[in-house]
């Protein structure tokens, strides 16, 4: 099998992984509350670095590292999995899968802004056309996705929203230290914080898990969100010769989320939800193809695009 074969095999991977973690999520709901599930998820993610960390040969690499680095990394561990995760995760308990989700994969629209922000990236005006219908994709679902409910949770899509800044403010955060940590070692790094911090937190407000199907979801979460997508979506990419290929599989991901979350959740998904997601992925694609700046941003939707 040729090189670029088994990157479309590593990338598909990845996206049908995604994919599957909004139904993942509600799945869990049922069983377990946000913060238990969130430590399930996290602890597992921290199991499945440590033992690529082991199986890359990097320790000695970890211990070369400046001890400012490691502090700076473990601390974005803090904001990722821990405040973006808790801030989803009740989102998702908020609202249907259908509306969280969508809502959640508008974090590039926030990473503009942060960039021009921070960073004094003026940002290019043929772009606000692109940020404007991603925009009117949001109001779409917010107003009309509340399906068979027929109510919106006006905390949840806040939530919702408030998720896509924190993953973009993760994003820009983590792309700066990015030249300077490998990023197996920077997720090892980041989840063994984020699961000391919940493990932490768990001592003082208690952790129930009385449930198998509890657990095993949790588990679920931990490999098919925060784990195995990464690690195969970044192997795609160091060994294709088309990452545009790749990084475009992308966004096939949230239709296969809505999918998903009819066949097996049962939701009926509403017309707002559907023009929102087109909307919001049209408004993307515009800005990452057909506007000739910001490389900062087409970079980063080769990473996570969010749950």
């Amino acid at each position: 099998m040729t090189k670029n074969g088994k990157s479309i095999i590593l990338g598909g991977v990845a996206v049908l992984s995604w994919a599957t973690v909004a139904t993942a999520f509600k799945i869990a709901l049922m069983h377990l509350s946000v913060f238990c599930m969130l430590l399930i998820a996290t602890v597992t993610s921290f199991v499945f670095y440590t033992v690529i960390m082991v199986v890359e040969k990097k320790w000695t690499k970890l211990r070369a590292l400046p001890k400012d680095i490691v502090v700076k990394t473990a601390l974005l561990g803090i904001l990722n999995p821990v405040v973006y995760y808790l801030v989803l995760f009740q989102a998702y308990d908020l609202l249907p899968a259908q509306m969280a989700q969508p809502l959640n994969y508008a974090w590039p629209i926030f990473l503009l802004v942060l960039l021009a922000v921070f960073n004094h990236d003026k940002i290019p005006v043929k772009k606000y056309i692109g940020m404007l219908i991603s925009v009117c994709g949001v109001v779409c679902i917010s107003l009309g996705g509340g399906g068979v409910e027929g109510h919106v949770s006006v905390s949840g899509v806040l939530l919702a929203l408030f998720s896509a800044v924190l993953w973009a403010a993760y994003w820009m955060l983590n792309n700066r230290l990015s030249r300077q940590v490998d990023a197996t070692m920077a997720l090892f790094l980041e989840f063994f914080a984020g699961s000391v911090v919940l493990g932490v937190i768990g001592c003082f407000i208690g952790v129930e898990i009385d449930s198998l199907e509890g657990l095993l979801s949790g588990i679920y979460i931990g490999l098919f969100e925060m784990g195995i997508p990464f690690l195969t979506f970044g192997m795609a990419l160091r060994i294709t010769t088309n990452p545009a290929l790749i990084n475009q599989m992308c966004y096939l991901s949230p239709f296969l989320s809505l999918f998903l979350i009819a066949m097996v959740l049962g939701e009926t998904i509403a017309l707002g939800t559907c023009v929102g997601l087109v909307l919001i992925v049209i408004g993307l694609i515009y800005n990452q193809y057909f506007v000739k700046d910001h490389r900062e941003v087409e970079v980063a939707n080769e990473s996570n695009i969010g749950g």
